[in-house]
């Protein structure tokens, strides 16, 4: 044996000559000096970081100083009240600037009109900077960006001998001033950090050659070898090993070792003799030091063959190797070792085919047939009937369904699967569900209790053959879900009580798996359920889209897909479609939050990538509020689109933050992606977004979606937009509800992984015949003849009733346009699903709704507009604003005119009394 240890040896050692650029040390000088490289230059990061920040406070503090000095100055106060006070003062300020080292010192009324600078250009020009705390008497330090470039200045108050504050005093330095003051520290800095290096360095080298000598230059690959070959031979041999000393201390005793001779723990480091286990002609042959070759010694109930031989013949340490054979009852422990290994093997086939899928019914199925036929003829698993639909199970054993129905014939007289079942009190089946453990009723036809439950069955069981039983509980977590159910017939022996443990060990296999399964249904289920309740349940009433749509949840869970339809003043419609990373309730709870929010902004009627930007910074506080939370949170981060149709103007604006790209069916059937400027994911921040407007067709569909309709393992992205382009060509007449499904019907396999939104919508455009508009000359006495177009107009379409809620409308709105905005003014009429006025002007300032008095002359305009209009509103357009009312048309024989309009409100027509505007 010992001869076998020194070829090994020698094998092992032989291939590893010489110093390998890739040994330990090697690695761990590497790894040392990059260590040392971090650390160094952290700290020299640092000390320049506190250097500046000292750097810094020092300027505020001198700034401070100068400023309270000078306010202090005698002098000064008398200077203030001369009639030419910067004639005094210029000169003093100019010579404490200098003296004092400081690059101004600004002397100042409580208003900021400056009497000092150093640059007299300056002078009495207002002071750049914050003056309210100066003015209730605080000091105040700031960095602002003055006349002479970024500056850090303190600011401080000049108060008269009664305490009241007449003028402030501001002193301060050029930032780059600072700046320099720290830039000649850097050199000193940068030369201690090189000396540190150099020095950690050299030590790390010396480190580094030490430990090279120690590990003989080998890579971490060879030394690992060389130990997993000795552990191999020590630990994995059916042999034991020994290992003594020359002294005849026990040096190693392998596991083999240890339960032949029954050695105890700390056996290891004491002297053979000394150990009471050894028998004393066993330990006589271990401290002989005399070679044995298979002599066989007495270890308690076993017979040994030993082998001994001693080591330290190429010089290494003096010693013994010894190994141990047992050779008793070879025959016997051969049997016992077989059935001990088909159990062995059938639980480890268990463990790898039983729980595959997140299915109760699926698993339970594994279960049954795993153990058919090498451990039963024939198997049923019964659940409790709330488990299947991932609820807790019930305390009785009754309302089981039977799930699972599994044997070597397929004719056996057992309850059928799908079957609810109540067990009796007496059955084993109740018996071990109270009791949660196994039962064993090894004959079947002595059972009364069995029999009990359904004697006819009962019979014909008994009669097909079949004549043992174990009921085995499926418990996870503390809760009984169910019974396993084994059954043995005629071929076969009875159950027998060893066989109870491999049935409970069998039977706990899939327990996990079933209460992970019963688990993920419910969690799926309340999760689908949330989701579905988050998306939109129908899409709102609007005529400037045909919309279809689909969504679709992955089969392994939900996800955070979205899509909505959103009306918008003016008979546009906005079209948004988002994904949020990740799956689960997390993302589905995000994605309600986010569609939530894209609602909220889309009232204030944003450009699409305005409304993108606050979405981005809405998904940024999510993330902090997720890591201060959970600590190390991951990132939500999501992508959108959103788009806005006006079907007046037939042109369409969208922008994307890291969304895929939409495609245009035209009305000829051709499909184009559109080219829309690419923006960084939502939560990313730091980068804008870009808006992207196009004129789309009468008839032409927009076509948005998620990455799940087009990605897929089996694919690339460019495939998937191609068979994207393929599915949608040459149908233009297709209805979106029929495109959406041919689509799906053709990208999608049967269960998707991801989540999957797709909505296609057709444009419409509004009839020029429904739209009128008009320019306004900025004088009050155009006001009258709008309305009598607007009214004409009304006429024509057939909607004389509202004519007078419009003209009250329309005469507060243009009256407060020509009054408060700006040329050009212009009125335009839609006549859609309501009737819609916008007035529009060149001011971007936007009105404001107030409650007049009694005694007040004006002030009623908008709130008369609130009263009469189903909606109002303001929007901004890159030419100025647009303030827009709805009117909701009138029901067929109703009057069109909100009640009492026509009353003490009716003289108010003639007085066109605008509301407030904001400055």
């Amino acid at each position: 044996m010992s001869d076998r240890f020194a070829r090994l040896r020698r094998i092992s050692l032989r291939p590893f000559p010489g110093k390998s650029p890739r040994s330990v040390a090697g690695q761990v000088f590497l790894l040392q000096v990059a260590l040392v490289v971090l650390l160094v230059a952290c700290g020299v990061f640092a000390l320049v970081l506190q250097s500046q920040r000292d750097t810094d406070a020092e300027a505020k503090r001198r700034s401070i100083a100068v400023a309270q000095t000078f306010a202090h100055s005698p002098g000064v106060l008398t200077a203030l009240q001369t009639p030419r006070p910067t004639k005094v003062l210029q000169p003093l300020t100019e010579a404490g600037r200098k003296s004092a080292g400081v690059d101004f010192i600004v002397v100042m009324n409580t208003k900021g009109i400056r009497y000092t600078h150093p640059l007299p250009s300056r002078i009495g020009k207002r002071f750049v900077g914050t003056i309210g705390p100066s003015l209730a008497g605080r000091v105040y330090t700031e960095s602002v960006h003055g006349p002479l470039g970024q500056e850090v200045q303190a600011t401080v108050p000049i108060r008269n001998p009664q305490g009241k504050v007449v003028a402030l005093v501001s002193a301060g330095l050029k930032v780059k001033n600072v700046t320099n003051q720290v830039d000649r520290q850097i050199p000193i800095i940068l030369a201690a950090g090189a000396g540190a290096l150099g020095v950690a360095t050299g030590v790390t080298a010396l480190v580094g050659r030490r430990l090279r000598r120690q590990t003989h230059s080998l890579d971490p690959y060879e030394m690992s070898r060389m130990y997993e070959h000795h552990d191999a031979v020590l630990h994995s041999v059916r042999e034991g090993v020994l290992i003594i000393a020359e002294d005849g201390r026990l040096l190693l005793a392998n596991d083999e070792a240890r339960r032949l001779l029954q050695l105890p723990d700390d056996s290891e480091g004491r002297k053979v003799s000394e150990l009471p286990i050894l028998e004393p002609e066993t330990a006589a042959l271990l401290t002989s030091g005399r070679e044995a070759t298979d002599e066989v010694h007495v270890a308690g109930p076993r017979l040994l063959a030993v082998n001994q031989r001693p080591t330290g013949a190429d010089g290494g340490p003096r010693g013994w190797v010894v190994t141990l054979r047992d050779s008793t009852e070879l025959q016997q422990v051969s049997g016992r070792a077989e059935v001990a290994g088909e159990r062995l093997k059938l639980l480890y086939d268990a463990g790898l085919v039983i729980g595959t899928t997140l299915d109760v019914s699926q698993t339970a199925g594994e279960l049954a047939r795993v153990a058919v036929p090498r451990f039963a003829d024939f198997v049923t698993v019964d659940l409790a009937d709330t488990v299947l639909h991932g609820e807790e199970p019930a305390t009785t054993a009754t309302g089981m369904r039977r799930i699972a129905v599994h044997g070597v014939r397929e004719d056996p007289p057992l309850y059928e699967k799908g079957r609810l079942i109540d067990f009796l009190p007496s059955t084993p089946q109740a018996r071990g569900f109270h009791a949660g453990h196994a039962v064993l009723v090894a004959d079947l036809s002595g059972s009364m209790g069995w029999h009990a439950q359904d004697p006819q069955r009962a019979d014909a069981i008994v009669n097909y053959g079949i004549h043992s039983l174990i009921v085995a509980p499926i418990q996870a977590r503390g809760v009984v879900l169910g019974m396993a159910n084994f059954w043995r017939a005629k071929e076969h022996g009875p159950f027998d009580a060893e066989e109870l443990s491999l049935a409970e060990e069998l039977v706990a296999r899939a327990a996990v798996s079933i209460d992970n399964a019963r688990r993920y249904t419910r969690e799926h289920a309340l999760a689908v359920t949330l989701q579905r309740s988050l998306l939109p349940r129908a899409l709102p009433e609007q005529s400037a889209l045909e919309v279809g749509y689909r969504y679709l949840p992955a089969q392994s869970g939900v996800s955070g897909d979205w899509f909505d339809v959103i009306p918008l003043p003016g008979s546009r419609v906005a079209l948004v479609v988002g994904d949020v990373v990740g799956h689960g309730l997390h993302a589905a709870a995000t994605m309600g939050r986010l569609r939530t929010a894209v609602h909220n902004f889309s009232t204030l009627d944003l450009p699409p990538d305005e409304l993108l930007q606050h979405l981005d910074d809405l998904v940024g506080r999510i993330d902090q509020d997720e890591e201060s939370n959970q600590g190390a949170a991951a990132v939500v981060g999501a992508t959108c689109l959103y788009a806005i149709y006006d079907p007046v103007t037939r042109r369409c604006a969208m922008a994307r933050a890291g969304h895929l790209a939409p495609a245009l069916v035209a009305p000829d059937g051709s499909v184009t992606f559109l080219d829309l400027p690419t923006g960084p994911p939502l939560g990313l921040g730091g980068m804008p977004f870009q808006t992207a407007e196009v004129e789309l067709a009468e008839g032409t569909q927009l076509v948005l979606y998620t990455d799940g309709l087009i990605e897929d393992r089996t694919r690339d992205l460019d495939v998937g937009m191609e068979l994207l382009r393929q599915s949608l060509a040459g149908h233009p007449e297709r209805p979106p509800e029929e495109s959406c499904g041919a689509v799906l019907e053709e990208l999608l396999p049967e269960r998707p992984q991801d989540d999957v939104a797709l909505m296609i919508a057709r444009t419409r455009a509004l009839p020029a015949a429904r739209i009128a508009d008009w320019d306004v000359e900025p004088e009050a006495a155009a006001v009258a003849g709008i309305r009598a177009e607007a009214s004409a107009k009304l006429d024509e379409w057939g909607l004389s009733e509202l004519a007078f809620t419009m003209e009250l409308v329309l005469s507060e709105l243009v009256t407060n346009a020509i009054r408060y905005g700006m040329e050009p003014i212009h009125v335009r009429l839609i006549h859609d699903r309501a009737l819609i006025c916008e007035v529009s002007d060149g001011s971007s300032t936007s009105p404001h709704l107030r409650y007049a008095a009694t005694t007040d002359e004006g002030g009623r305009g908008l709130f008369l507009v609130s009263r009469t209009a189903e909606r109002w509103g303001t929007r901004y357009i890159p030419q100025g604003k647009v303030i827009w009312a709805e009117l909701a048309l009138p029901e067929p024989g109703g009057t069109g005119e909100p009640d009492g309009i026509a009353g003490p409100w009716a003289a108010l027509l003639e007085d066109d009394s605008p509301d407030t505007l904001a400055e």
